[in-house]
């Protein structure tokens, strides 16, 4: 049965006011200042000419290549998704599915690049080898995850994006508007 559509806008206000943001290893802290920290690193890597890798899954790796297009032309952000298939089967065929994110990150990325990791469920294998391949590499970590409030990535990040959602549907709306947000603010 379809929801009907105020129950839905209602119910996408209601997850997107419960977003949770927490440091690493850190307390909760209110999402603007969340997403204020996270513009302001962002603001940072573009006056050091570095790189922002986002990665995910799916509809999470749609966004992940949507909003690296928009940052790059937009906001004059250097930017970098691994969306080649045959990078992709190369590295799934060859070395395993889990590395295919963290295989090219060990390759590019360089300390005090951004990782974006997109994750609607939080425990993609390859999302969570990816996050700890950045880690490894001293780069800034951001996570979006949802569903499960213990998913694997929501402490591996410097600054974690939760979203209570019970779907993907939600999920992936979210934080699309929650990356809609971070990327306005990058605009020259």
């Amino acid at each position: 049965m379809l929801t009907r559509w105020d129950k839905n806008i209602s119910e996408l206000s209601s997850t997107l006011q419960s977003l949770s943001v927490t440091p690493q290893l850190g307390e909760q802290i209110s999402p603007d200042d969340g997403l204020q920290q996270w513009i302001a690193i962002t603001q940072q890597i573009r006056k050091q000419n570095q790189t922002v890798f986002l990665i995910g899954n799916g509809a999470s790796a749609s966004m992940a290549s949507h909003f690296a297009a928009d940052l790059a032309k937009n906001a004059g952000i250097r930017t970098h998704v691994f969306t080649d298939l045959a990078l992709i089967t190369a590295i799934a065929n060859d070395i395993s599915y889990e590395e295919v994110y963290a295989e090219p990150l060990r390759r590019y990325m360089q300390t005090g690049d951004m990782l974006v990791a997109i994750s609607s469920s939080g425990n993609s294998p390859n999302i969570v080898s990816g996050v700890k391949a950045a880690q490894s590499l001293g780069g800034t970590i951001i996570t979006l995850s949802a569903m499960n409030a213990k998913n694997a990535i929501r402490q591996l990040g410097d600054l974690n994006f939760y979203i209570p959602a019970p779907t993907y549907g939600l999920a992936e709306t979210a934080h699309a508007a929650i990356l809609h947000y971070w990327m306005d603010a990058q605009q020259r």
